[in-house]
């Protein structure tokens, strides 16, 4: 009996490893799409489109700035509204999948006036971790960012 229950245990494990590594049709257009979405959010963070920037954001979205502070999807809306950019690029993206999980890496650069009004010359590395909902939609829930030189 043992025997039986192990060898359609590792039946079944086969199956799941040989299913999990099976290529899909739809994963091969997730890093153009993310790349796109990415892009989307440098758009509307420069024309100060908060609501652009939360249709983005998952509800539960955090954000790691480059100054060690927390902020949650309510305070970035509010912080990308009253933000004033000469310049606010994107730029180095590279992404890894996993399953409906996957992470954007990127560089920031940065010239003008945060939401806060405090003015902004800066240069930064970036990673954002994405998920995709039940309705297929890509959400991002967690941003961290460092400074660089």
């Amino acid at each position: 009996m043992k025997q039986l229950l192990a060898a359609g245990l590792i039946g079944l494990l086969s199956v799941g490893v040989a299913v999990a590594q099976e290529p899909t049709k739809t994963a091969a257009g997730v890093p153009q799409a993310l790349i796109a979405l990415e892009n989307q959010w440098a758009k509307a963070s420069k024309a100060a489109d908060g609501a652009g920037v939360g249709a983005l954001l998952a509800p539960e979205f955090v954000q790691l700035d480059s100054d060690g502070s927390l902020r949650t999807k309510t305070e970035i809306v509010a912080r990308v509204k009253g933000g004033k950019w000469v310049t606010n690029d994107i730029s180095d993206m590279k992404v890894v999948v996993h399953g409906d999980t996957a992470i954007v890496t990127g560089a920031w650069v940065g010239k003008g006036t945060d939401g806060s009004g405090k003015a902004v010359d800066a240069k930064e590395r970036w990673a954002d971790t994405w998920v995709k909902t039940a309705g297929g939609t890509w959400l991002c829930v967690a941003s961290a960012s460092a400074p660089t030189k």
